[in-house]
């Protein structure tokens, strides 16, 4: 089967459309016949090697956690699932013509491949870094690069719990954070200003990492009432940088749900050919974005 991998850490470039051997589901697991992958900052911070202190690969590598396809091949143990059904999911070395996936739900009616490759680790990022804020109904919520796919998921996961979000994007994105539900700024020069003129906040997420912890950490008057994805200084602010560890199987629970009300939506930005994975990542590595990145296969 055809799958991108790269062979050595570095710039897009080291990512690579090769022939290898298909994977298999093992006991637990489910194998799906790709039809999209989701396109994750992750991805490229992989590949760049900011990681191997902490898990180092084996090289040649597959890249790739995010997956919605039609499912080929059931481990033993799983139940509730049959061959042909369309499932989203999280995996390893979804870039590719088949993938493995360890979580996985199915796909709500309606509901194209290319957008449910963008939700599992994109909603299951929102709920972690909710819940480590500690954001109830009634506060006010200031997310910072509010406009990506995690900050689009933010938005409309706190607003439907009854939450006020106040959302820092550019220029181009503030009609489209007012059409998720929250309050829209700018980023650059007087934003603090800006953001406090909505009124009292409570809690605040960094999701782009571009230098604004201390700002937030003014509007807050907490450190623990901030969390960042994105800024690797936080330590040192005393506030804190969330890594991994939800839980995948609730986070895809949440999602359907979500979507079966109404309540969720995220846009694919942009699509990719898997060909063109490498692209792919450079445009993501650039920002700027709106909603979601994915690969087609």
């Amino acid at each position: 089967m055809r799958a991108v991998r790269f062979a050595e850490y570095g710039t897009p470039d080291v990512l690579h459309l090769t022939e290898v051997a298909e994977p298999h589901a093992g006991p637990g697991q489910i194998r799906v016949a790709v039809r999209a992958a989701g396109v994750n900052p992750h991805d490229w911070r992989v590949r760049e090697g900011q990681f191997q202190r902490i898990n180092p690969l084996r090289l040649p590598v597959g890249v790739g956690q995010d997956a919605a396809g039609v499912v080929d091949e059931i481990g033993a143990g799983v139940t509730g699932i049959t061959v042909g059904d369309r499932v989203f999911g999280r995996g390893a070395s979804t870039y590719a013509e088949y993938a493995v996936l360890s979580s996985w739900a199915p796909m709500p009616e309606g509901l194209g491949f290319a957008e449910a490759a963008g939700y599992p680790s994109v909603v299951e990022t929102a709920l972690r870094i909710l819940r480590m804020v500690g954001v109830q109904t009634g506060q006010t919520l200031v997310v910072s690069g509010a406009a990506g796919g995690v900050g689009s998921a933010v938005v409309q996961i706190a607003c439907d719990r009854g939450i006020t979000v106040i959302g820092t994007a550019g220029p181009a994105n503030q009609d489209y954070l007012r059409s998720l539900g929250a309050l829209a700024t700018t980023y650059g020069p007087g934003w603090v200003e800006r953001v406090r003129a909505f009124g009292r906040v409570d809690a605040a997420l960094d999701l782009n990492g571009s230098g604004v912890l201390r700002g937030l950490l003014d509007l807050t008057g907490d450190p623990d009432k901030v969390v960042t994805i994105a800024d690797l200084e936080a330590p040192m602010l005393g506030i804190r940088f969330a890594g991994v560890g939800g839980s995948m199987p609730e986070a895809l629970a949440a999602a359907v749900d979500l979507l079966e009300r109404g309540k969720l939506h995220l846009p694919i930005d942009r699509s990719f050919p898997l060909a063109e994975a490498a692209a792919a990542h450079a445009d993501s590595q650039a920002g700027h974005t709106r909603g979601r990145r994915v690969l087609l296969v």
